[in-house]
């Protein structure tokens, strides 16, 4: 069986790679525990060199992976950069910090010695979506490897191109045979590779039913899973906000990578007193961004990934329409060849439409109406996914708390839109799933805290 590259902008076929065969499966999987064994002993300094080689391959040939973003995925060239940077970023950041977070870390008690040591746990499957083709797989790479960790990728079909060029970058940057290796498989063969005996764990990005099989198929075989999942990120827009920033946050954040992102803005919430002006702000900032080929240096939007995603997302702005909602701008599909969506904006949204309770992965501002704060969180809440969240106020402290004690998410922002760092813990609950990537709890999700004791 063969994967399939297709460009999004004019539906043409980029390339066809064929699916590893058994054989092939099998070698690639049988080269992981000798190259485990090794690389485990590799000092931190030795594992840094090598992963600060990357971003500097990473940096070096930043134009050619952002060009191979537009043509597989439909990412804005200067997007596909700034992507490329940030994967730099994390190699870096992570070859500087993993020997401090793990190590040993002492603790008092009636033994001579006691402390907990942390130590890798082997071969880790890194099952990765197309949205950030690069930043997802370096996001997981870098703390893992460091951490003595070897990774087997399992990239998402329609970004084979992306997948080889990553390994590449590892290969050039003289990591070590085995350490890092692309799976080409489709989403048939996981199971099996999962159930290896030299696999230990399994990170996943992508959505809640690939999440909750990747589970189920994890947890029979007792294996550690990090799951990152699906959201509907609301942004509470208060009475007393700063309108204009709030509205081009709000609209940045729904906007990035055409709407195709887990921590998106998905719903805006906003308090009924400025409720009419924050709508035309909306409106005259999603119009301003401009739709086209995202090969142009001056686009904003490229196509969505897929014909069928963008289809998928008209159908759930048609239902929410049809419930009630009201199309303030876009929510047509175009005639143009593509997959691409206009910016568009649904107002009078309530719980029940689409647009509330799904996700909507596309270019697609649902703006939801709230009599005061308490009812604005409440709507925030009112959601099964807790991936991201923002709240907007002038009043510091009024934010600060509702981010941090009423906000049910895993990443919550104050007069800002929510986005990954290295630096700090990423991940959600419920339906956005579980388990941490990046900063201190990340570096630590694949490894074994072991408790050692001297008498």
């Amino acid at each position: 069986m063969a994967l399939q590259s297709m460009n999004p902008t004019n539906g043409g076929v980029i390339a066809r790679y064929e699916e590893a065969s058994d054989t092939e499966l099998s070698q690639a999987l049988g080269r992981v525990t000798p190259a485990f064994a090794d690389w485990r002993t590799r000092s931190f300094a030795e594992r840094g060199g090598w992963l600060r080689a990357a971003a500097t391959e990473l940096r070096g040939r930043a134009a050619g992976f952002a060009r191979l973003m537009a043509l597989e995925m439909g990412k804005p060239l200067a997007q596909g950069r700034a992507e490329v940077e940030k994967c730099a970023w994390v190699c870096d950041y992570f070859a500087e910090q993993a020997e401090g977070f793990l190590a040993d870390q002492p603790i008092a008690t009636e033994w001579r010695r006691s402390y907990a040591a942390f130590q890798p746990l082997g071969a880790i499957l890194a099952v990765m979506p197309w949205n950030f083709p690069f930043w997802q797989v370096f996001r997981a790479a870098a703390p893992a490897l460091m951490a003595g960790n070897v990774m087997l990728l399992k990239h998402a079909s329609n970004v084979t191109g992306c997948a080889l060029a990553i390994a590449a970058v590892f290969e050039r940057a003289g990591f070590p045979p085995g350490v890092f290796q692309v799976l080409r498989i489709g989403a048939q063969s996981v199971g099996a590779v999962i159930d290896h005996d030299a696999v230990r764990a399994v990170t996943l990005t992508g959505s809640t039913p690939a999440g909750r099989a990747v589970a189920a198929i994890a947890g029979r075989a007792l294996k550690k899973t990090v799951l990152e999942l699906g959201g509907s990120d609301p942004y509470v827009v208060l009475e007393d906000a700063d309108l204009e920033a709030a509205a081009e946050a709000c609209v940045t954040a729904r906007l990035i990578n055409t709407g195709q992102s887990c921590i998106a803005a998905k719903r805006f919430i906003v308090v009924a007193d400025v409720r009419h002006r924050f709508e035309e702000l909306v409106v005259e900032r999603m119009r301003s961004r401009r739709v086209g080929d995202p090969l142009q240096e001056d686009v904003d939007l490229g196509p969505m990934a897929r014909v069928d995603l963008r289809d998928g997302v008209h159908c759930q702005v048609v239902a929410s329409r049809d419930a009630g909602a009201r199309v303030l701008l876009g929510g047509a599909v175009p005639e143009e060849a593509g997959a691409f969506y206009p910016p568009t904006v649904l107002t009078d949204v309530r719980p029940g439409m689409p647009a509330f309770d799904e996700e909507t992965f596309g270019p697609v501002a649902a703006i939801v109406a709230a009599p005061n704060e308490a009812a604005a969180i409440d709507l925030a809440n009112a959601t099964p996914f807790g991936l991201g969240a923002a709240v907007f106020t002038r009043d510091l402290e009024r934010g600060e708390r509702l981010a941090r004690e009423r906000l049910e998410a895993g990443c919550c922002f104050v007069n800002a839109f929510v986005r990954s760092d290295p630096r700090l813990p990423f991940g959600g609950v419920r339906l956005s799933g579980y388990g941490r990537e990046l900063g201190l709890l990340g570096m630590r999700e694949f490894v074994n805290a072991k408790s050692v004791c001297v008498a």
